[in-house]
């Protein structure tokens, strides 16, 4: 995937050091231009178009549709900065839409703002930067990127905590650091939006975007009925002991800790909620609270900011859904990609599939790495482990 551009004068023209801003039309990306822009950097604003015709490509929820890129057209002409549209429809549906189906078809939960991080905004974009001679690229994501006196680069939470999206940038590495300005992590989501209300910008006061900017609705669901029927595969819903109680719509459509919606009940009074899914025999395995508990889990596809893994075992607080809270975990290596985590207490619904997010056990200020949970192993059956282990002897 490359950029093709029209205007070539912007391959030769530079006056001060150019920075390449990913802007979605939303009020982050375009303070975040804005603010470029006044600290003196040759800015030029780019915009992807991710998402196809056929959708609901003007829904204001939507960060990857026309509305969209007319929205940022508007506040890159409202700041006086070179406004360009990048076609990425294919692009974007081989690699991040399809991987998302593929995910949930094989039973599994993807994230996949992660996965256009890592392939769209840090990976073609910073292709595009090098054919515009750009020294940077900057994107309104909420997290700090600090030059440490060791030499290397640190990826730190936002001032904001309540905004922070370190979670979904543990895929950067050091050269990619080199090259990225995240001129948000230092101000907080209300004084962003006052920026962008002294600057006159014309999306001060517009919704926050939906976490999966390609469904329209708030439910994925309807998304893969829409695009894939055939995952619409009914299956048995069966109890941890193998009894059959309901039947499933098809496997694509659970997830870990899911409790509304199975249409079952359990006689006892006490709720059921998906413990496991195995999209190979098309089965939901439903369990008792004390099932979704875990404290141990694989993580594959691991990536080290630093670029190095540690040499031993390491402590380390460990977050495993965007929205979950982080825990105090052992970090076991496998391999240098690979890693066990052993939490000290359980965690509710760690999730095939999910990013496990790597912070420093301290004060879980910095990003360490991060990977894809592959497996896990609930708190239950650890017990279970236990009780046999003290049987045996």
């Amino acid at each position: 995937m490359e950029f093709h551009f029209e205007n070539e004068t912007l391959l030769t023209s530079k006056k001060a050091k150019r920075v390449l801003v990913a802007m979605s039309g939303g009020v982050d990306s375009s303070v975040t231009a804005a603010l470029l822009k006044e600290q003196g950097y040759d800015v030029i604003g780019v915009t992807f178009h991710l998402w196809g015709e056929n959708n609901d490509s003007r829904n204001l929820k939507s960060c990857c549709g026309l509305a969209s890129v007319e929205d940022a057209c508007r506040v890159a002409h409202k700041i006086g900065i070179p406004h360009l549209v990048v076609n990425m429809i294919d692009f974007f549906s081989h690699t991040v839409v399809a991987d998302f189906i593929n995910e949930y078809a094989r039973g599994r939960t993807p994230n996949p703002c992660i996965r256009c991080n890592e392939f769209v905004k840090y990976g073609v974009f910073l292709k595009g930067a090098e054919r515009l001679r750009a020294d940077f690229v900057a994107t309104g994501h909420y997290a700090r990127i600090v030059k440490g006196s060791d030499g290397l680069y640190h990826l730190l939470r936002a001032v904001d905590r309540q905004k922070d999206q370190s979670y979904v940038l543990y895929v950067l590495n050091q050269s990619i650091m080199a090259k990225i300005l995240l001129p948000l992590g230092n101000y907080t989501k209300p004084q962003v939006r006052e920026i962008a209300k002294r600057l006159g910008l014309p999306v001060h006061d517009k919704p926050e975007s939906q976490e999966i900017c390609f469904v329209d609705t708030d439910d994925y669901r309807d998304f893969l009925k829409k695009i894939r029927p055939d995952l619409i595969k009914p299956g048995p819903i069966v109890t941890e002991d193998g009894k059959v109680i309901g039947t499933h719509m098809g496997v694509a459509f659970y997830t870990i800790g899911q409790r509304h919606g199975l249409g079952i009940s359990n006689p006892s009074g006490e709720p059921f909620y998906v413990v496991k899914i195995d999209a190979e025999t098309n089965t939901i395995v439903v369990g008792r609270r004390e099932s979704v508990l875990t404290k141990e889990a694989i993580v594959e596809a691991v990536n080290w900011v630093s670029g190095e893994p540690p040499k031993e075992s390491i402590r380390a607080r460990v977050k495993h859904r965007y929205k979950s809270p982080e825990g105090l975990a052992w970090l076991e290596l496998i391999d240098e990609n690979k890693v066990r985590v052993v939490w000290d207490e359980p965690q509710w619904a760690v999730t095939p599939g999910q990013s496990a997010v790597f912070y420093d056990a301290e004060v879980g200020e910095e990003v360490l790495g991060g990977g894809i949970i592959c497996k896990t192993t609930s708190q239950r059956s650890l017990q279970n482990l236990v009780t046999f282990g003290q049987t045996a002897r």
